[in-house]
């Protein structure tokens, strides 16, 4: 597992990156070997998990009779909708990037979405805790949320600028890849999962 020292290496290789500045590859493990130690982000996310499954859990219970509780099966199928949140994506973004020819950027776009994933998992956790402790701020989240959102796109998109170069095309393809779809199977699972708050 990747050292708190090393992790901010990585971001802030990622930070120079967004900022345009090539001298951030050099923080980066670009290989097959880097890609794969990249899903530690996983574990490095764990606690920014934990606060937003604590507050969906609140807000699922909010939509259930006071005399029905919830049991271990709701946080499994939290993990399994956590799982496909951070595999799907990559499994699309893998056969775009073998469709563009590009399959040999394939472990940069794994390491950047992997570890650009982790402020943006605590900024996500912070509020959902914000929400547990003052629901009545469930607009003003909300914008900063899609605000959190818009900013992803943004450090995305200056990320694999400096990647692939100046292929505009390619570049909001891959992006989109990662986001969109991830946002659409989130909500598709929630229902399906019966996790839905409702």
């Amino acid at each position: 597992m990747p050292s708190f020292t090393e992790v901010k290496l990585y971001l802030f290789g990622l930070w120079l990156l967004i900022k345009g500045n090539r001298a951030g590859f050099q923080y980066l493990d670009l290989s097959d070997r880097g890609m794969m130690r990249s899903f530690w982000a996983i574990a490095w996310c764990a606690p920014a998990i934990a606060f937003s499954w604590v507050w969906w859990r609140f807000a699922y219970m909010q939509g259930l009779p006071p005399s029905q509780s919830l049991g271990a099966v709701f946080f499994v199928r939290m993990a399994m909708l956590e799982a496909a949140n951070w595999i799907l994506p990559l499994v699309l973004a893998g056969i775009m990037a073998l469709l563009l020819g590009i399959g040999r950027f394939f472990p940069a776009i794994v390491l950047v979405t992997n570890w650009l994933s982790l402020p943006f998992s605590y900024l996500y956790g912070v509020l959902s805790l914000v929400l547990v402790v003052l629901p009545g701020l469930t607009g003003l989240v909300a914008l900063i949320w899609l605000a959190a959102i818009v900013a992803l796109i943004v450090a995305m998109s200056r990320i694999f600028r400096m990647v692939f170069g100046d292929q505009r095309l390619m570049i909001a393809t891959i992006t989109m890849v990662l986001i969109v779809p991830s946002l659409l199977i989130s909500d598709a699972l929630e229902r399906f999962l019966d996790v839905y708050p409702g």
